[in-house]
C-alpha cells in the first residue's frame, strides 16, 4: 500500500512515541511504587518490586504491567520484533495475574502461583534483554551507522547486560543463607529496580528522546 511522506512521518512519530511511553513507564514504576507506599501506607522499602502487590500500590503495580503489555502488543516493526513484543507482553501479563507469594503464611496455592510469577518475570526480563542487545542494535547493512546510532548501540548493550546481570545476581541472592544484615539492604528490590531502569532507559533511547540522529 502506498503511503505519502506525511503518513510515513506520522507513523515514525507514532513508533517513537510508543517506545518513549514504554520507557517512561519502566523508569517511573519503582519510584512511584516506593513513594506511593510511603505516602499512602507506611515508610520503608519492601523486599522486592513484586511485593508491592500486597501493599496499597497493588493497582498501580498491576496496571503498569498491563499498560506495558498493551504497548508491547501494539509494537509493530519487523517480524522478529513483532514476535518478541507479543511474547514480552504475554510475560508481563503473566507477572501481573500471578502474584508473588506473600512472605508470611503463604498457602500451597500461593506458593505455586509465586513460582509461576518468578518464571514469567524471568522470561519477561530475558525478552527485554533480547530487545536491547539484539533487536535495538540492528543496523541497515546498506547504510553507514551515524555517530549517534553507534552511541545508542553502546547504551542498548549496557542496558541489556545490566538486565542479565541483575537476574543472575537475584538468583545468587535468593540461594544465599538467610542473613538479617543482607535482608535489611533489600538486595532483590534494588536489583529488580536496576533491571527495570535499564529496560526503561533502552526504550527511552530507542524513542530517540536522547542521542537522536541529526
Amino acid at each position: 500500500m502506498y503511503t505519502t511522506p506525511r503518513i510515513e512521518h506520522s507513523l515514525v512519530l507514532s513508533y517513537l512515541g510508543l517506545r518513549k511511553s514504554i520507557g517512561f513507564i519502566g523508569m517511573m514504576l519503582p519510584l512511584v511504587l516506593v513513594f506511593g507506599k510511603i505516602l499512602l501506607e507506611s515508610p520503608g522499602i519492601l523486599d522486592s518490586i513484586s511485593a508491592y502487590y500486597y501493599s496499597v500500590m497493588r493497582d498501580v503495580f498491576v496496571g503498569s504491567l498491563f499498560a506495558i503489555a498493551v504497548f508491547l502488543f501494539s509494537y509493530r516493526y519487523a517480524v522478529v520484533d513483532d514476535i518478541a513484543g507479543n511474547l514480552a507482553g504475554a510475560f508481563a501479563i503473566g507477572v501481573a495475574i500471578f502474584p508473588t507469594a506473600p512472605n508470611v503464611g503463604a498457602t500451597a496455592q500461593q506458593v505455586m502461583t509465586g513460582w509461576l510469577h518468578l518464571l514469567f518475570a524471568a522470561c519477561f526480563f530475558l525478552m527485554l534483554a533480547f530487545f536491547a542487545i539484539v533487536l535495538f542494535r540492528k543496523t541497515d547493512p546498506n547504510k553507514k551507522p551515524t555517530r549517534q546510532k553507534q552511541q545508542r548501540n553502546k547504551v542498548y548493550l549496557c542496558c541489556g547486560i545490566a538486565i542479565i546481570a541483575s537476574l543472575v545476581l537475584i538468583l545468587v541472592v535468593s540461594f544465599l543463607p538467610s542473613n538479617p544484615w543482607l535482608q535489611q539492604l533489600h538486595p532483590i528490590f534494588w536489583l529488580e529496580t536496576l533491571a527495570i531502569m535499564a529496560f526503561g532507559i533502552a526504550w527511552f533511547v530507542k524513542g530517540e528522546t536522547i542521542l537522536r540522529d541529526q
